[in-house]
């Protein structure tokens, strides 16, 4: 990494992370929300955050989405759009018996996991998932197979379990965890269960993974990361933790600008700037303004991945959107 030049009046610099912000399957959700409302109109009801940002929420409610947490929420014979996050078959069929009309905005890498979940469960494996309990990626996958899977939280996690037969086991994990936590939880578990298998490809998804590499490399130079994100947010939490464990002196998560203290600033010549897979880059921006007035102008970009992957919307509102479009 080629180090950037101080900012000669002040010697203070950012060093800002690149990829950061919105991934394929973020971007997918939020534009499920947007075209659902102009082709049906508001309100469209979504069950859960569509995404874990707490800016992207207030948006879409300005435009007329309405958050709920349960399908029971939402009128019967209304438009509900599931989140990013995927939700389990008996959420599908709780919606078909209140005839909704359901639209799935799962993130595609997550919908990956839960076919996993179901063909290794069909071949009677035990299934340990690797992921934070109570999350809603978690809650969904488990409930693809609940009498096969054992949810495994982080490395202490693997002392707990138990299997039926040790040659017929595989892990599978949450898609925003830290890289490397779920690296040791997997040795963990390897060393109690040798012949544990591993998910055909890997299950942490690659904006998750690419966003934790580069701040990796920024970290060691950085006085202070700030991450930019929601506190729910899985990823956008491991990024600070990534960067403490990387080297940063301190990492702090904000959801917007006027939230940082500048006494993170005080004694800082470098501060390290990135956001979570669901945060728009307007926020980032912001940060960016913020601390120009407080002499960090000098702004170097340091690039690890350029990510081109993008995920077509739901088959259920394409179909609906060719029609419109064939009446007009």
């Amino acid at each position: 990494m080629t180090e950037a030049q101080a900012t000669p009046q002040t010697g203070k610099r950012v060093l800002l992370a690149k990829p950061r912000g919105y991934c394929a399957g973020v971007d997918r959700a939020v534009q499920t929300v947007e075209e659902a409302l102009k082709l049906y109109g508001a309100p469209i009801y979504v069950r859960k955050q569509i995404v874990h940002n707490k800016h992207v929420v207030q948006t879409l409610e300005s435009q007329g989405a309405i958050f709920v947490e349960e399908n029971e929420e939402v009128p019967e014979g209304a438009t509900v759009i599931f989140s990013a996050h995927g939700v389990a078959p008996e959420v599908y069929e709780q919606a078909k018996q209140r005839s909704l009309k359901a639209i799935d905005a799962t993130c595609p890498l997550v919908t990956k996991v839960h076919q996993e979940a179901k063909r290794f469960a069909a071949e009677d494996y035990d299934i340990l998932l690797i992921g934070h309990e109570g999350h809603e990626e978690v809650i969904g996958t488990a409930g693809e197979a609940p009498a096969h899977i054992q949810l495994v939280d982080g490395p202490d996690g693997a002392d707990k379990i138990t299997v039926r037969d040790p040659e017929k086991v595989v892990w599978l994990s949450q898609t925003t965890l830290s890289v490397d936590e779920t690296l040791e939880t997997v040795a963990r578990l390897k060393q109690r269960l040798p012949l544990l298998q591993s998910p055909p490809s890997d299950d942490i998804c690659y904006a998750t993974s690419n966003r934790q590499h580069v701040v990796k490399e920024i970290a060691p130079e950085c006085d202070v990361v700030i991450v930019v994100g929601s506190t729910n947010s899985s990823n956008s939490v491991r990024l600070v933790e990534v960067a403490l464990d990387a080297g940063a002196r301190a990492g702090h998560l904000i959801d917007f600008a006027h939230e940082i203290d500048d006494a993170w600033l005080a004694d800082a010549r470098t501060v390290g700037v990135t956001s979570g897979a669901s945060v728009p880059e307007d926020l980032v921006a912001d940060v960016l303004t913020y601390l120009a007035t407080r002499g960090f102008g000098d702004v170097e970009e340091i690039t690890t991945a350029n990510e081109r992957l993008t995920f077509s919307l739901p088959q259920e509102l394409k179909r609906d959107m060719k029609a419109a479009a064939a009446r007009r």
